[in-house]
This record gives C-alpha cells, sequence and structure tokens, in this order.
C-alpha cells in the first residue's frame, strides 16, 4: 500500500507540480536571443546535467536542488548566460522540491509560453537572453502576486548579497486609521520602532482635532524605522498592501475622509521605484478587482501624534473599535505572514 500511495503521489507531481515535460525540442535556435550559441558551442559551455534541463527542457528530481532550502540574500542569475532573474526577496518555501518564487526581478528577463499536454494547460518560462528553460510559472503562489515560479536549481547561479553597512531606513506609510497600521508593523522582525503621527497637509503642528476636520491636507500615517539587513522593503509593502484595501479613494472601511487616504512617502529614489513597481506588479496581476490608488509622493514634514495614539492598540485592546477593526487585521497578519513576526 505504500508503494501505491508514492506512485501515485509521483503521478501527481509528473502531471500537477514543477516536474516538466522533457520531450526534445530545437535546442539549435537562436531566434531571438541575445545570447546565440550552436548545439556544440552550448554542450561544450555546460555540464550534461545543465544541458539537459536547460537546452532539453528536463527536470531535475525534486528535493535535490542545490537552492531548494537556501535562505541567504542574494540574486538567483540564469546558470547558462548570468542574465538577472529573481531575487530572495521574492523566494518562498512552496514544498513542492524546486525553488519558488512569487515574481521576477525584471519582467522582461523571462518569456513565457503556454502549451496543452494531455488536457492539462501548462507555462513554461525561459531565460529572455538566451532561451535557456528555468521551469514553469502556476496561478497558485501564496502572495499578493498570485503567481508560483517553479525553478530547477541547476538553471540558477546564485550571487550572495553582500552585508551593507546600512543598518536602518524611514518610510512613512498612510492606510486608514494609525492605530490598525501600527499595531501591524510593530510585530515584524527587522522594525526598529513604529511612530504614529501626521503627514503631507499644510497646517503647522496639527492636532487630532485639526485632522479630524480634512481641511489640513495631512494623512494619518505611521513612521517606520526599520534595518534592511533583516526586512526588505518589499516586505513591508508586501505587508502593507494585504492588511489594507488601497483601492478605495479616502477611505478605509467606515472611516472616511482624505486622513484615511492610502499613501507611500518615500525618502529616496530607490524607495519610490521598489514603491511604483510594487503597484505595478499587483495591478498586472489583477491582485484587486478595483484600480490601486495609493498615493506615492516624498516625504514631507512628519508629525507626531499626541501620547495618547502611540501603541494605542497595544493598551486599549478591549475597546470596541480595537476588538472589531484591529484585531481582525492582526489575526490576518498572524496567519499571512508567521515567519515573518518577532
Amino acid at each position: 500500500m505504500r508503494n501505491l500511495h508514492l506512485y501515485l503521489l509521483n503521478i501527481l507531481i509528473t502531471f500537477y507540480g514543477c516536474a516538466q515535460e522533457q520531450k526534445k525540442t530545437n535546442v539549435n535556435s537562436n531566434k531571438g536571443f541575445k545570447v546565440k550559441l550552436t548545439k556544440a558551442d552550448w554542450k561544450q559551455k555546460l555540464s550534461n546535467e545543465e544541458y539537459f534541463v536547460l537546452r532539453e527542457k528536463g527536470t531535475e528530481r525534486a528535493f535535490t536542488g542545490e537552492y531548494v532550502s537556501n535562505k541567504r540574500k542574494g540574486i538567483y542569475k540564469c546558470s547558462a548566460c548570468k542574465n538577472t532573474l529573481f531575487s530572495s526577496d521574492s523566494k518562498f518555501k512552496s514544498g513542492t522540491g524546486w525553488p519558488s518564487f512569487d515574481k521576477a526581478i525584471d519582467k522582461n528577463s523571462i518569456s513565457d509560453v503556454t502549451y496543452n499536454r494531455i488536457g492539462i494547460s501548462r507555462t513554461e518560462i525561459i531565460c529572455k537572453d538566451c532561451g535557456g528553460h528555468l521551469g514553469h510559472v502556476f496561478n497558485d503562489g501564496p502572495t499578493n502576486t498570485g503567481k508560483r515560479y517553479c525553478v530547477n536549481s541547476i538553471s540558477l547561479k546564485f550571487e550572495e548579497q553582500k552585508t551593507t553597512l546600512k543598518e536602518e531606513e524611514t518610510i512613512t506609510l498612510g492606510g486608514g486609521c494609525f492605530w490598525c497600521i501600527e499595531a501591524i508593523f510593530e510585530n515584524l522582525k527587522g522594525i526598529k520602532s513604529v511612530v504614529s503621527g501626521y503627514s503631507g497637509g499644510k497646517t503647522i503642528n496639527p492636532t487630532y482635532k485639526d485632522i479630524c476636520t480634512g481641511r489640513t491636507g495631512h494623512a494619518e500615517v505611521v513612521q517606520i524605522k526599520f534595518n534592511p539587513n533583516t526586512i526588505s522593503l518589499e516586505d513591508i509593502l508586501e505587508v502593507f498592501f494585504s492588511l489594507h484595501d488601497p483601492t478605495t479613494l479616502n477611505r478605509q472601511g467606515a472611516d472616511i475622509g482624505t486622513q484615511y487616504r492610502s499613501v507611500i512617502f518615500y525618502n529616496n529614489e530607490e524607495q519610490e521605484k521598489k514603491s511604483r513597481q510594487y503597484i505595478e506588479t499587483l495591478t498586472e496581476n489583477k491582485i484587486f478587482k478595483n484600480p490601486i490608488v495609493t498615493e506615492i509622493t516624498t516625504k514631507t514634514k512628519f508629525y507626531k501624534a499626541e501620547n495618547y495614539h502611540q501603541e494605542y492598540y497595544e493598551i486599549n485592546k478591549q475597546a470596541p473599535y480595537c476588538k472589531a477593526v484591529i484585531t481582525p487585521k492582526i489575526n490576518k497578519l498572524n496567519k499571512l505572514f508567521n515567519h515573518k513576526l518577532k
């Protein structure tokens, strides 16, 4: 009976997992690729195992690849041509036996080809520079992109990230009531401090009473200081967009007004670029039914909110608003991002 279970498991992996079809194709085709080598050149350049996977669309056995359990920070490149493909920030544990990523670093680095085999539709992914076979992409990913790029380790070359001397960055986010956002980010590894306050308006030294009129132009925000060596900006954005609705203009649930708008105040060009790229990825993958209206703008003067707003949820967990609005968000945080919690 045990052997029968193993046999059935192998069948499922073959047809529904990451195992690639081993049908040989024209490996001499260089049409449209930057790297153009003959079959003989590829055989000389690659090992037998690399050639089988990259040029003949083979697959390595599950759980045998070098990078299945790799948790180091860095970049994954095509092992044939060194084209940059994936970041460790997009890698996740899928349990399939092959390295899995939820997105490519650049959408132009990978091409996909959809085909049907015995009635099952599959989408192959190949390196756009050399045409090397990488694996397949599936629409069952656990993150906001909804994608699972299932890749052969042998198709990849990992370059470890050099340790950065920068140990602190700051970004300011608004996503409705700041009590909610503050409570969420205080739980994450790598977050050094979260302070509730006001940004984006014209009034100097506004009070909470001023903000509530909606006439100052400020948004309720949290100023987050984090260690980029522990938690990346992409991680922060993933949590942010998972736990508020970025599609409702000037509103979060029953909280209505410009002070409750979805907004990112960036501190440098890199933060702006990553924020815009992240929203572009969410949009392309149709993660939300409605358009994202999150404002992305350069930082403005941040005013710390009154002391009674700081750590509000931690002090007032039994308050009706906390129980009805914030606690469900914390429960969702624990469910989706348990591996990122302190």
